[in-house]
């Protein structure tokens, strides 16, 4: 009788300390991804969340939500060398951040060779356009909305007509970027950027839902069964 009551105290406190375990798994990956990680079964869809700021090779301020571009960048690669992964959806609610982070996941995203979608929520600002248009289908829900503004800077620069030249040849880059993986007209989106009239303390524009597809920047209006339900045809239609 002691020998099975020592076996039992055992396996309870076995299952405690998985339970701790568990739960310690959980707390990280909210801490680090903003959701917890769902393990009830094995889906052929990975999910990436981009919200907040898009934090670069600087880190954010401790009072704002981001996103780590070094945390996206190897669930990308799973997502790509992983043959249970057959599509990535990507919701997008950001505010931009850091350029070349936040064009670097675009690339990302849109040299992967499995269907992807993307889904604006909220808002997809500033780098997160370019971030939108990266994959093969993009939905935003109708009270969305994109900004969209030239590069800027804050503080002290040195080298007034060398950083012009960089913040040109980098603008450059990402009007390229969107104009290859949307249907917005070149000259549409280059007077969208310089619009002075829309914002007080900026140049640009706010495209609402249904004007960013109007504009071609934005495949579909739609919501999150409209995404995947679009991501589950282009994976249906690979496999044919």
């Amino acid at each position: 009788m002691l020998e099975k009551k020592d076996a039992k105290e055992t396996r309870e406190t076995k299952n405690n300390d998985e339970k701790t375990d568990n739960a310690v798994d959980r707390e990280k990956s909210i801490k680090e991804f903003g959701t917890p990680e769902v393990k009830p079964f094995q889906s052929n869809i990975q999910f990436i969340s981009i919200i907040g700021e898009i934090e670069g090779h600087s880190v954010a301020g401790s009072d704002k939500k981001s996103t780590k571009y070094e945390h996206i960048i190897p669930l990308l690669i799973s997502a790509q060398i992983v043959p249970r992964i057959e599509g990535v959806f990507i919701v997008i609610n950001t505010v931009g951040g850091d350029v070349e982070a936040g064009l670097a996941l675009a690339e990302m995203i849109n040299s992967l060779d499995k269907p992807t979608v993307s889904l604006v929520l909220g808002g997809g600002h500033s780098i997160g356009v370019p971030l939108a248009t990266s994959t093969d289908y993009s939905f935003i829900v109708p009270t969305a909305t994109m900004t969209i503004h030239p590069i800027r800077t804050t503080g002290l620069v040195i080298g007034v007509p060398q950083t012009f030249r960089y913040f040109q040849k980098m603008q450059q880059r990402i009007n390229n970027f969107v104009i290859r993986t949307s249907k917005v007209d070149p000259d549409t989106f280059h007077d969208l950027m310089n619009a002075t009239d829309e914002l007080a303390n900026d140049v640009g524009t706010i495209l609402v839902g249904k004007a960013a597809v109007d504009y071609g920047l934005i495949d579909e209006v739609g919501g999150l069964s409209d995404a995947l339900n679009k991501l589950n045809e282009l994976i249906r239609n690979r496999k044919e």
